[in-house]
């Protein structure tokens, strides 16, 4: 179906429904992303104050049959948030206005936040009240728990509390008909037929717009310990990672997996960072825990590391003494974006693979990845949960212009090689426009259909983010 501009007309009947701040011209920053590979458009952008608003906003543009872009706090990697020029200029929708604390239940361990919060406010609210919401991301300053609740997002501590699906227990959510679900639920057990919740968790704004949620906290860690240990390839780190589970059960909050590559690109463009290994390891994992009160985390993660030596998994290692030492071996892990984003890379890869097949994957992936030319790789990321982090630089010296006309048969070389290995070509960043060929390619086709038979259902006119996550069908 034919879609609509949000033109002159169409804001000037609206504006007769809404508050007069509510409707605004497009601005610049609605309509870029941070990488600079999507340019935006808008007719108009709309700053509601409140749920009602937004269903005001849903229900013109589905009457009017004019797209609709949500956007949170901007900070998404694969241009979900962002509509190019080649449709109608959609009404841009932006939450950051609705950014109230609905309800806090310490008893219950539930935080009833609007959608516009930014992600370190939620946890900010969450510590007030002396417990802990984990989804913990490096744009928690500016992402906005709507937006990462729409894209699932899921950071470093997934191996231990899970990704954003599985601390959100109710939403409440604008439908693509303007119609309101209350499903602000706060109940751990509700079998009451088709899961909305989890539908909207994902769906990257195509099947309706989060308004607030219930979000499931957890007890602050009384004791909380970091450790960074040596090993000597992905397939040690995964065996330590066994180790650790039988040592430490599920008190683990991160196992990253971090390579030689990362750090030197610290060493070059962060200079000031202090890395803790005077000679760089070829791989090294980080390692941090949450612990009761009597529980020594440093003990513990000694214990770790004896029985890593023993077993010829690991030479070296650094055990936070205290608290600054611990946010500096975070830092270390924390910085490794901005390393690669100061290099510059050729191709970025946000793939997972199971977890006993990593070692295989990157051996294959470098010797594939060599055919093609002289490169540099750093993979790292949640060994945990067997999201990495797959990143490809040139060579040394040599600059990343030099490799665009390699940059799709990279991509396509470390996508063919994720579906081999059974793994997705997206882990947490979602699929947004970057990756809906890479979804039609590699995804099952019954999926596919049952995907666009929902997208039909509760959109009809195809109003909601067109041209994010669901492919066309051939």
């Amino acid at each position: 179906m034919s879609l609509n501009p949000a033109d002159t007309g169409f804001v000037d009947h609206l504006r007769a429904q809404l508050p007069d701040d509510v409707l605004r011209p497009p601005e610049p920053r609605y309509l870029e992303e941070p990488r600079g590979r999507y340019h935006g458009q808008a007719g108009a952008i709309g700053l509601p104050r409140c749920t009602e608003d937004v269903a005001t906003l849903v229900r013109a543009a589905h009457a009017a049959h004019v797209p609709v872009v949500p956007y949170g706090g901007g900070t998404g990697l694969v241009g979900g948030q962002i509509m190019g020029g080649d449709g109608p200029a959609p009404l841009v929708i932006s939450l950051e206005r609705m950014t109230g604390l609905r309800g806090v239940y310490p008893q219950e361990n539930v935080l009833c936040v609007e959608a516009g919060m930014i992600l370190a406010d939620v946890q900010k609210a969450a510590e007030d009240s002396d417990r802990l919401f984990p989804l913990s991301l490096a744009a928690e300053g500016t992402a906005r728990i709507g937006g990462t609740l729409a894209t699932n997002a899921g950071g470093v501590n997934v191996l231990r509390y899970g990704n954003a699906r599985d601390l959100c227990l109710g939403l409440e959510a604008v439908l693509p008909t303007g119609e309101i679900w209350h499903g602000l639920s706060r109940l751990r057990k509700d079998n009451t037929g088709y899961d909305l919740r989890n539908l909207l968790v994902g769906a990257e704004g195509t099947l309706g717009i989060i308004t607030a949620a219930a979000l499931k906290l957890s007890p602050i860690p009384a004791k909380q310990g970091t450790a960074i240990l040596t090993v000597a390839s992905p397939a040690a780190a995964i065996d330590l990672l066994a180790i650790a589970r039988g040592q430490l059960g599920e008190t683990i909050s991160a196992f990253e997996l971090i390579h030689r590559q990362g750090l030197e690109f610290l060493r070059e463009t962060l200079s000031d960072l202090r890395l803790p290994f005077a000679d760089l390891p070829e791989w090294c994992v980080l390692i941090d825990l949450g612990l009761s009160e009597g529980r020594s985390p440093e003990e513990a993660l000694s214990r770790l590391f004896e029985t890593a030596l023993e077993a010829g998994l690991s030479q070296d290692g650094v055990i936070a003494q205290s608290e600054a030492q611990r946010q500096a071996l975070w830092s270390v892990r924390e910085h490794i974006p901005e390393g690669n984003r100061l290099i510059g890379s050729v191709s970025s890869h946000d793939i997972s693979i199971p977890i006993s097949r990593i070692p295989d994957f990157i051996l294959e992936g470098g010797k594939r990845l060599a055919v093609l030319g002289d490169m540099r790789i750093n993979c790292f990321g949640h060994l945990g949960d067997g999201n990495l982090h797959y990143n490809v630089f040139p060579a040394n010296g040599r600059d990343r212009s030099a490799y665009e006309h390699l940059r799709d048969d990279i991509k396509r070389t470390v996508h063919d090689l994720t579906h081999e290995f059974d793994g997705s070509v997206s882990a947490e960043h979602g699929v947004g426009r970057l990756k809906v060929a890479d979804l039609g390619h590699y995804g099952d086709p019954v999926k596919l259909a049952v995907m666009r038979v929902i997208k039909q259902a509760l959109d009809p006119h195809g109003i909601m983010n067109p041209g994010a996550v669901v492919p066309v069908a051939n």
